[in-house]
């Protein structure tokens, strides 16, 4: 899979179901749960979803599509294929910010083959963003980005992200904890898609969790970490793959420092 046409077409991909998703922002929505009261979905994550899927079977009509949301017209795998091509999408990363009018929410697209990221749109028209990454670097509106040059962990920013279950919540108070002892500052935007591209962009040192995330909460945003400069492994210092128990994303200064934090 060629990056740089990958990349030309989750750009397209992901800009279409921005648009889509951007249409019904702030309006009338009709909000269901899935797995507990605080994990929302809406007409607009089906809908993007479903163009999305529409743009790039347009291209490839046999394209596999790795996706959170399930659409009975159209086959949707729930993890990434062992080898082979894939297209992951999160029609909509940031639900619960999307339904109560907060602006950090994305469509995030990426391109992978045989397990590996080839290209990744993460596309935040509420923000005005679009952060994109192919194999030559990464990207904020076609400018450059890289990583923070920060290396003392007592000056990290770190995100942990994690789910909203009551056992996530209580992980996640450890975490928080550990990185108000050991570390900086801390922040939670409610998209692990807009943690991830905040590392990559210098804007956050590092994004943490302890949970085994989704493939389309991850692997786009992980790409562009790395295409920035950073470091990404799992909680034992591994280079970080999809399905990894935990996940922590920096910018390489004082990743071993974070290993030992969380691990």
């Amino acid at each position: 899979m060629d990056a740089t046409t990958s990349l030309s077409l989750a750009r397209e991909a992901a800009t279409t179901g921005g648009e889509v998703a951007h249409g019904g922002f702030r309006g009338p929505l009709t909000v269901e749960t899935k797995a507990n009261e605080l994990d929302s979905v809406t007409e607009f994550d089906r809908e993007v979803q479903r163009r999305v899927a529409n743009v790039l079977r347009a291209d490839d009509p046999e394209a596999v599509i790795v996706g959170e949301e399930e659409l009975p017209e159209i086959e949707t795998r729930k993890t990434l294929p062992e080898s082979g091509t894939a297209w992951i999408v999160d029609p909509i990363d940031g639900t619960n910010n999307f339904v109560v009018g907060n602006r950090i929410w994305c469509c995030s697209v990426t391109a992978a083959e045989d397990d590996e990221a080839v290209a990744a749109v993460n596309e935040f028209p509420a923000l005005g963003d679009c952060f994109a990454a192919g194999d030559e670097g990464a990207t904020r509106n076609g400018e450059p980005i890289s990583v923070s040059q920060r290396g003392r962990p007592e000056t990290f920013t770190i995100n942990p992200v994690f789910g909203l279950s009551e056992t996530n919540r209580r992980k996640l108070s450890e975490y928080v904890s550990t990185i108000t002892e050991e570390f900086g500052d801390c922040r939670r935007f409610g998209s692990s898609q807009f943690a991830l591209s905040s590392v990559a962009a210098g804007e956050l040192d590092a994004a943490v969790s302890s949970m085994s995330l989704s493939p389309w909460d991850t692997v786009g945003g992980v790409h562009l970490v790395r295409q920035a400069g950073g470091t990404v492994t799992d909680l034992a210092g591994n280079r970080w793959t999809p399905g990894a128990d935990g996940i922590i994303a920096s910018n390489g200064n004082a990743h071993d420092d974070l290993v030992a934090a969380f691990e």
